[in-house]
């Protein structure tokens, strides 16, 4: 009979056995974010169904929009996970165009949203945002031009030009758009494809610093944004005005408790707490799931963190490295912007939680991301190896 040390220690060496193995870091990205792609599915159908009804008279319009979003973004995962890193190195011009394209194009013929005018029309009730395309557009672009420079560089600043000031003028036009959380999230992804290309520190606490002042000018040039933050230093001083989504929000997750009040039983859905299904669709989780639900979602952005560090950490490959970082920063930071602002920790800055939040133009892109990322992992030279004994394996076992 074991003793409960034996079962622990061999407990222990299976979980060592399967992070070393060469396609841990393949099944951690892809595991993690289909799984937080159903939650969302689920989460989206229960905090939408009133919304959704009222609007259109079916309790699952909605839903099935994101349904569609969903499906054709796992179509896009799928493909680009079979792609090669030539493949991406290839695009990344193309992506560039196609974004500055956009990004130009919503501010001639986009249409306002909540005061933001950062959607174009497509046809019917389908809308792009152009700046969701821009993440992945500055991660692919950024990372070809870094990865090149660094083949050759002399001095760091060699690696700035002509990432920074590309990325500048796109934030520049999102920021047009009155894009507040998205200029942020390109800022982001900037500071971390630098970060793993090599760029020393004090670059990034003289970008931290400029980025500050900015931030302080805008809010104060938008009485809106200064009232989203002067909410959030003391959502009760305006309860009913500008404090209230945020006082929901807490009421929502105070609600939930440990277990939840049960699937579709949430009562701020029905009108009380404002994007429900949207930006705030954390509380949402938490009032019907708990605090089970909303660690869950933590565990499994906190296991795609991991994994997706990892692989930037221990690729050999210039490109890899710095594109998943990027992507890394714009999901992780992403998901701490919303759960934070949720949670009152910081302003509500209008970005969704990455896979979980009603939205194609966000969900889309993200998918497409993550399979950039599968095919990474599937082309690290371990990873690779390991593919080719498992397919000689099946070959074999139909003979």
């Amino acid at each position: 009979m074991k003793s409960p040390m034996g079962n622990a220690s061999a407990h222990e060496s299976r979980l060592r056995y399967l992070l070393n193995h060469p396609l841990s870091t393949y099944y951690l990205i892809g595991g993690s974010s289909v799984l937080l792609l159903l939650l969302g599915l689920v989460m989206v159908l229960s905090a939408s169904s009133i919304e959704s009804f009222k609007t259109f008279g079916s309790s699952y319009t909605l839903f099935g929009r994101q349904a569609l979003f969903g499906g054709i973004g796992l179509v896009g995962l799928y493909f680009a996970a079979r792609t090669s890193i030539q493949f991406w190195r290839g695009i990344a011009k193309w992506l560039f165009i196609i974004a500055v394209v956009l990004l130009i194009a919503v501010l001639v013929i986009g249409v306002s949203v909540a005061g933001q005018k950062n959607w174009i029309e497509i046809f019917g009730p389908f809308r792009l945002q152009p700046s969701e395309f821009a993440k992945i557009a500055l991660v692919v672009w950024g990372a070809d031009q870094i990865a090149k420079k660094l083949e050759y560089y002399r001095s760091w600043k060699e690696l700035l030009y002509p990432t920074v000031p590309v990325a500048v003028v796109f934030m520049g036009l999102v920021l047009a758009e009155g894009d507040f959380g998205n200029t942020l999230m390109l800022a982001a992804i900037l500071c971390g494809m630098l970060f793993a290309a090599g760029v020393p520190g004090r670059f990034f606490a003289g970008f931290v610093g400029v980025a500050a002042l900015g931030i302080l000018t805008l809010s104060i040039a938008a009485p809106y944004r200064m009232a989203r933050f002067t909410s959030w230093l003391d959502p009760n001083a305006d309860p009913l005005g500008t404090g209230w989504q945020l006082t929901q929000g807490h009421y929502a997750l105070g609600t939930g408790g440990i277990f939840g009040v049960g699937l579709g039983a949430s009562r701020e859905k029905w009108g009380a707490l404002p994007e429900a299904h949207t930006d705030f669709i954390f509380s949402v989780i938490g009032e019907e799931l708990g605090l089970i639900g909303t660690f869950s979602v933590l565990i499994l952005f906190a296991v795609l963190a991991f994994a997706v560090f990892r692989l930037s950490r221990t690729s050999k490959d210039n490109f890899v490295r710095i594109a998943t970082a990027g992507v890394g920063v714009w999901i992780v930071f992403q998901a701490i912007i919303n759960i934070g602002a949720v949670l009152g920790l910081l302003p509500i800055t209008g970005v969704p939680l990455p896979f979980v939040s009603y939205g194609g133009s966000s969900l889309v892109p993200t998918l497409g991301a993550v399979g950039m990322l599968l095919c990474f992992a599937r082309n690290e030279p371990g990873a690779r190896q390991s593919l080719r004994r498992r397919q000689t394996a099946r070959s074999l076992a139909r003979r």
